[in-house]
Parts: structure tokens; sequence; C-alpha cells
């Protein structure tokens, strides 16, 4: 059955009930703008103000969070150098990842906290975890000069990464909200959410600085460690505009009536009302990481690492790219205050399920045609014994001895090639469009010969696209690029906006921070965050990096026919008496949390 919140009017003895806050909602105005307590149905300045800091602090938070994942084949190099190609990027992906695994964790820490002593303050919280982390990657050792430890102590300061942002979202999302007009709400929302593509343009911008700086040799040795290590600027300006804020009128009035949830996480999640939802929440929070991370990290990545377009070409892209898409988020937020949150996200999850195959197609023709031509013309077969080609990202296998197969594969995957294995008895052989290449001392030599002899850009391609001079930008491939890249952001936006306000508006005040933090951040971590290494590492052991795309195709496909039937719309919704349909009556407040939710 649908679960849908029916909403109680402020007033109404029903509707105080099932909020479980009779004076807070009494003092409420009945014709209001749901969160607000003046009736007012506009912002006033100093509550835009509030909005806007709030939005910048979210900015500053992401900057950091996004620098490592702008630098995942920097990163692999340098703290996993031991590896294969491949492999490195999927191990630096799995570092990143890492960020994301903890961040159910950090939700029911800090989400717990934020319906416990306020918003304010897990803000300040989360960003000073957050700043201190980052700089911290600046100055860590590689993997060459102190070993194994390198790689264990870039995961360390992922997971304090992860933690810090894990509060950060549920927090932001619920201070804004609770701030913003009933029927603006998602137009305010969007401002704070949009600051997660304009993070990661400023990331990249700032990356294009240093590199033009220093030069891209020097860049590639030290200089990626200034993006960290100047995130402290950043930080300081965050503490500062934070430190300032108010605390959400509704959270303080909830305090002033003693009307706090004793219990956030029992009570979030203790009725089976409010389980089904948090599944519901799931889903969605699944469906927008899809597409999410497939249009951010995993194609900023491969397109470097599979498209072989440069660095600085990458990077000017995306950061005008992630500019557009901040404006494309506010933009439908806009929409779904007008039409509705349903039609515009269900929107973006079925175009992205149409499009993602001939978007990547068309990408791949675009920029680096002979790649494309030799992908679908040049034959490759791999034969080779299976136990002697190990699972590829074996982190035992790191300086051991390289069996011919992997070498093969090694070769093959550096060099975007598409092939079959096949099972066979005896020396490991490749074909390449006829030409055999069996097991020996050169075989990687060998191999890449076969490959340039066929067609493949080894050694790169004077028809790859690239950014040399501003004039470039104006190149026709160029702006194709961008438009292909721009096609998926703006499906994103249109996903990632509308649920925030969603998962704001389907939860009651007391538990709301907790409610939809929690379930966000598992969809987020397990779907969004292993999506890229997941699809890389898919690729690279199927032999085909197309392939790879059929695993967020089938998982928004899923999720978006769960959502038709399961999702609520609350456009208009007044969050002063949200109340699950099915749900029974919250437990009799308390002023203090007691050890039962500890």
């Amino acid at each position: 059955m649908p679960i849908s919140p029916g909403f109680r009017l402020p007033g109404t003895s029903t509707g105080l009930r099932h909020l479980g806050a009779p004076t807070f909602c009494a003092a409420l105005p009945a014709a209001g703008a749901g969160a607000r307590l003046d009736g007012r149905s506009e912002m006033n300045k100093q509550e835009l103000k509030v909005v806007g800091a709030s939005a910048a602090g979210t900015a500053f938070e992401w900057y950091d969070f996004f620098l490592y994942g702008a630098l995942v084949p920097v990163i692999g190099s340098k703290f996993f150098g031991g590896y294969g190609p491949a492999a490195q990027t999927v191990f630096a992906l799995l570092t990143f990842a890492a960020g994301f695994l903890v961040r159910p964790l950090g939700a029911v820490i800090f989400a717990r906290l934020t319906d416990l002593i306020g918003r304010k303050v897990v803000f300040l919280i989360t960003l000073i975890l957050m700043g201190a982390s980052t700089v911290a990657v600046g100055l860590l050792p590689t993997s060459a000069e102190i070993g194994i430890l390198a790689p264990i102590l870039l995961v360390t300061c992922r997971i304090l990464q992860g933690l810090a942002i894990s509060g950060e979202y549920g927090a932001a999302i619920t201070y804004v909200s609770e701030y913003a007009p009933r029927h603006q709400r998602a137009f305010f929302v969007g401002w704070l959410v949009g600051t997660t593509p304009l993070a990661l343009s400023l990331s990249l911008a700032v990356q294009l600085v240093v590199q033009g700086v220093v030069g891209p040799e020097a860049y590639v040795e030290w200089g990626w460690r200034i993006p960290f290590i100047i995130s402290v600027i950043p930080l300081a300006m965050s503490v500062w505009i934070r430190a300032k804020l108010n605390e959400s009128p509704l959270f303080l009035k909830m305090k002033e009536e003693g009307t706090r949830a004793k219990a956030p996480l029992r009570e979030a999640f203790g009725t089976r009302a409010r389980l089904r939802m948090f599944g519901v929440v799931l889903v969605l929070a699944a469906s927008l990481a899809f597409i999410g991370y497939l249009s951010t990290v995993y194609l900023l990545t491969t397109t470097q690492t599979h498209l072989k377009v440069d660095p600085f070409t990458v990077n000017c892209i995306f950061m005008v790219v992630m500019l557009v898409a901040f404006a494309l988020c506010v933009f439908f937020c806009w929409l779904s205050d007008r039409v509705g949150r349903k039609p515009v996200m269900f929107t973006g999850i079925a175009l992205s399920v149409l499009l993602i195959f001939p978007i990547a197609n068309g990408l791949t023709t675009t920029a680096n045609p002979q790649l494309a031509r030799a992908q679908e013309t040049v034959r490759v077969t791999l034969n080779a014994d299976p136990a002697q080609c190990s699972f590829q990202f074996n982190p035992v296998s790191l300086g051991g001895t390289v069996s011919p197969c992997d070498q093969a594969r090694n070769v093959l995957q550096a060099n975007s090639v598409i092939f079959h294995r096949a099972d066979a008895t005896g020396p490991t052989t490749v074909v390449v469009n006829g030409t055999e290449v069996r097991e020996g001392p050169n075989l990687a030599d060998e191999l890449t010969a076969a490959l340039v002899d066929a067609g493949y850009p080894v050694k790169g391609s004077a028809e790859t696209v690239r950014i040399d001079s501003l004039g470039d930008l104006l190149d026709s491939r160029v702006l194709l690029v961008a438009l292909l890249v721009l096609a998926l952001a703006a499906l994103s936006q249109a996903v990632q906006g509308p649920a925030a306000a969603t998962m704001a508006e389907v939860f009651p005040t007391r538990i709301r921070t907790t409610a939809l933090s929690i379930p966000y951040q598992i969809g987020v971590a397990f779907f969004g965050g292993l999506l890229p290494a997941t699809m890389v590492a898919i690729g690279a052991e199927l032999g085909s990096f197309t392939a790879a795309l059929w695993y967020p195709v089938i998982g928004m496909t899923i999720g978006l026919v769960i959502l038709l039937f399961t999702l609520p719309e609350t456009r208009g919704t007044d969050l002063s008496a949200v109340h699950i349909k099915g749900d029974v009556e919250d437990p009799e407040p308390a002023e203090e949390a007691t050890a039962g939710d500890r």
C-alpha cells in the first residue's frame, strides 16, 4: 500500500496528538508557512542571510570532500603505485568510497545529536572535523616513502571526512527546510543542495590554478598537496560564518516547550509505518546516488583513465558544467514547488535510464574518435588458464609475481581495450585481429605493438579532444563533450534537489534529522560511494567498460518502479504537522534524552 503523510492542520486535536507536542503546535499559525513561526509566506532579510550562510558553509565542506574525488588518478599513483593502472584507479576509488561507507555511522551519531542539542552546534562540529582531516591528506607521505602505512593513513582521513559530511547533510537540510517558506521550500533547499556541484567546480578551479602556477610535472609530483593544505582558509571562513547563525525556530520552540524527542533513534524507527518510510527514503537515496555519482566522480575519473583525455581538459570542462549544474539544481527545485516533487524526480530518473548508454557512446566517439573506432573494429581475445588470472584488485598481490594473464590484462586495461576472455590450457596468448601474442619476457611490449598496429591509440592520439587555450573552449567537439556531460549532470540535479526537500517533508520535526539522515546515508554509501570503484572493477574484469553501465541502469530502474507506488507527494507540506500514514502517536515528550537512546 502506498505510504503517504497524513497532514494535520495546527489547531486540531488530531494533529496535535500525532505530533506529540500540543503546546508547540498550538503556538503556530493555522494559515502560516508551515515551519515558520510568524505566519509570513516570504523570508525576511535576516532569514535569507541565514540560508545563504548555511549554503556557503556547506559548499566549503563539500569542496573539501570533493578534492579527493577530483584527484583520483594522482592519488592512485602516489598511494597505490605498486599496482597496475586499473588496480590503482580502483583502490583510489575504494578509498574514496571509505568516506561513504562510514556515513551511516556518522548519521547515527550526528543526526541524533542534531535532534537532541540543535542544528547549529552540529554544523560547527562537522565543519572542524572535515577541515582538519582534509588538511591532513595534503601532508601525508606517499607509499614510496612509508609503504603500506601511507594508504592506511589515507583511508583514516577519508573515514573522518565521511563522518563529517554525514552529519552535515541531514542537519543542513533540516535547518534550511525549517526556515524556508512553505510553498518555496524546495527552491531554498535547492540553493543548499546545489552547493554539491558548485563545490566540485570550485575544487577543479583551485586545481587548475595551482597546476598553472607550478606546472603539470610539479603538480603531479608535489603540487597536488596544495589544494588540500589551503583548504584551511575556507575552513576558517566557514567556522566564522556558522558561528553567527541562529538556531532553527522550530527547534528553539521545541526546546522552550520541552517537546524534543527523548530517544530520536527509537522514535524514528520504532513503528512499522516509520520503518516503511525508512525503506522508501532508502530507495530514493539509492536512486539519486546512482545518477549523482555516475555523473560526477565516475565520469570525471573515467574520462581521464579510459578515454585518455588529459586532466587539464577534463577539469576545464567539468568546472564549467558543474557551475551550470548548480543553477539547474535551483531551477528543478523551483519547478518542483509548482508541479510537484514526484514529476520532476521521476522524469530525471527515467531519462537517466534511457540516455546513459547513448551519452556514454557519444562521449567516447567525440572525446577520442580513434579509440572509438578501435573498440568497434579490433577484436581482441585473451586465452588463459583461469587459475593464472587472479582477481585484479587483491591487495595481497602487491609486490608479488605477476602472471602472464595478469600482465596481459594490465596492458589491455591500461589502453582501454575491449576484449573477450576465453579459458584455455597451456601458455597465455592474446589474439589481436588474428595476430597472436604469446606469453614470454616481452609480452607487454609485444602486445602493445600489436595494439598499435591494429589501430589503438596506446600512446595518445592527435584526435583526442584537448583544451590548450581559452579559444579551444568554443571548439565544436569540446562543446559537444561538455553538453553530453551536462546532460547527465542535469538529470542528476532533477533528482537531487527535489529529493532533499521530500526527505525533510515526510518526517515529523521531533525526529526529522535522524529519520532522514540514516536511510539517506545508507543509500548513498552503498549505492553511490561504491559506484565508481564497482563500475571500474566490473569494466576491467569483463573487458568492457560499457558493460559496467548496466549496474546503475538496472539499479535506477528497480528504484523507479518501487518509488512509483510508495513515495508520497509532499509539495506544500506543513512541517509542523507532518504525520506518516498508519503511524501511532508519538511517545510523550521529555526535556532530556534518557539512557535508553544511547
